[in-house]
């Protein structure tokens, strides 16, 4: 399936929605009780482009499909270059390569940002997202034991992790705002099975 890659704004909190709702309300995937409202939602793409991160929105035939972003990995200065990374598609869409589209491009504008690792977490068992992670060159480090409790029940999470650039002297960060004016920024963002608008 080919899709088409663009940065989200607030006014896609109502696909996020869509996308994300069914997760929450119906698996243990996502470790929030309950689903997050269109505003809330709204607020997190606005929060995570003011942190200087990314959050990618995956079209095919118009529809949104998927979406991936990324956070600060820990608080603290030293983990600066190092970022967490999170990807959900679509049911009806999962398994034909949006989520690799998706990844794909988050890493390579991570990469273009300045930073040095990225780290996924999902909850086990999901094949999916170990068949994603695996196909995207993530290396499983880890396991959380028994770490979240949703639906009278205690899951494992998985900890994936991906070298992005080994850097004695990590470079400055640049922040998405900055980086989507790079002269690589398009290339970052298309990708095998992708396209930009």
């Amino acid at each position: 399936m080919s899709v088409s890659l663009r940065l989200a704004d607030p006014a896609d909190a109502g696909d996020v929605e869509r996308i994300y709702a069914p997760i929450v309300r119906d698996t243990a995937i996502s470790f929030e009780w309950e689903p997050p409202t269109r505003a809330e939602l709204a607020a997190r793409i606005s929060e995570t482009s003011s942190n200087g991160f990314p959050w990618l929105m995956a079209e095919h035939d118009g529809a949104a499909v998927g979406y991936a972003y990324a956070s600060s990995f820990r608080k603290r200065a030293a983990y600066d270059w190092s970022a967490e990374v999170s990807v959900y598609v679509a049911g009806e869409h999962r398994g034909r390569g949006a989520g690799r589209g998706l990844y794909g491009s988050l890493l390579r504008i991570l990469t273009l940002q300045g930073y040095c690792n990225v780290y996924g977490v999902a909850t086990s068992p999901n094949l999916a997202s170990e068949r994603l992670h695996e196909a995207t060159g993530f290396q499983r480090i880890g396991t959380l034991p028994q770490v979240g409790y949703k639906f009278g029940a205690w899951h494992d999470v998985i900890v994936w992790w991906q070298r992005l650039r080994a850097a004695v002297d990590p470079p400055e960060l640049m922040s998405i705002a900055e980086v989507r004016h790079h002269p690589e920024f398009r290339t970052a963002l298309s990708g095998p099975g992708t396209s930009i608008p």
